[in-house]
């Protein structure tokens, strides 16, 4: 099959791209950087360069794939643009991408979305993912979607290395040893490779996770790693909104985020995600120790 994977060399479209190569299919990765071209060359794919803002470059693009990939991202430097309506820019692209998947015929669209989209409150920042979601189902009834919802992902972590050197201590609005779904991008790229394959009828949401684990154990684990005692600690909101907009993060976004640790704590945001609970992946925390500690002693 001709397959449009977008998200460049990212964290689950490159683990993606590969398998989908080895099985046999055509695929064209989209990325905006230039110098990614000799890379993606190198895993057997073709290059495309350009930007999810440019509905005429996908629609282009995506004319003649049996399927697209699609997923929504930012700027590395998103988190500290004081102008930046996050929300805003992330619904914009998935209206870019309803246009061009309407403009190209495309009949099959596999969506990279996110726990939390069922809501359009209750979640913090990740409402952009329901926004996405709701212009997504706009499209004609002969459009096949389905929606991956992956859970938190095990990588966020890596955010705290900063902290953790400095303090010794990963810090947020909650904690404790209540369980909670955690994913790795390996099992993501896999789960949706196999609904690659799987026959497209209608509209369907999968959710997929990795591990339920408890941010004390985390915090244990993790420890155990790179060889020390770290403990999982929990602030207020206030403490932890200002400590943040002290380093000169986007407001939005650090409202978005306490607020989305807050439906985390209380279960809110997992509400849905345990009336469909998925078969968890192969990826478990052990196995991301190995990479944290060797990210955190670089």
């Amino acid at each position: 099959m001709k397959i449009i994977v977008t998200g460049s060399l990212g964290n689950i479209s490159k683990p993606l791209a590969i398998e989908l190569v080895q099985k046999g299919h055509e695929v064209t990765i989209i990325s905006s950087n230039v110098e990614r071209q000799h890379d993606i060359e190198a895993i057997g794919a073709k290059a495309a360069i350009g930007k999810m803002q440019d509905v005429v470059f996908l629609s282009e693009t995506f004319k003649d794939a049996d399927i697209v990939y699609c997923m929504e991202t930012h700027d590395r430097n998103a988190f500290f643009d004081p102008n930046l309506d996050l929300i805003e820019a992330i619904t914009q692209i998935g209206k870019n991408y309803k246009q061009a998947i309407e403009q190209s015929g495309v009949k099959k669209v596999l969506h990279l979305s996110s726990i939390g989209a069922h809501a359009d409150k209750g979640n913090g920042i990740l409402r952009f993912h329901y926004e996405v979601e709701k212009i997504l189902n706009q499209l004609p009834h002969d459009v096949s979607i389905k929606f991956m919802r992956p859970v938190g992902f095990f990588t966020n972590l890596l955010r705290s290395i900063p902290t953790l050197k400095t303090k010794g201590k990963f810090i947020s609005n909650y904690g404790g040893d209540k369980k909670e779904p955690w994913v790795s991008p390996i099992d993501i790229a896999a789960t949706i490779a196999e609904e690659i394959e799987l026959p497209f009828e209608g509209r369907s949401i999968r959710y997929i996770a990795s591990e339920e684990v408890a941010p004390n154990e985390i915090a244990e684990v993790l420890g155990k790693a790179i060889g020390t005692d770290l403990e999982w600690s929990v602030v207020s909101d206030e403490d932890l909104l200002k400590e943040w907009l002290a380093i000169g993060m986007n407001k939005q976004i650090a409202e978005g985020y306490l607020a989305m640790q807050a439906s985390q704590g209380s279960g809110l945001l997992y509400e849905d995600y345990y009336k469909n609970k998925p078969t968890l992946g192969k990826v478990k925390l052990s196995d991301f120790a190995i990479d944290f500690a060797k990210a955190f002693n670089q």
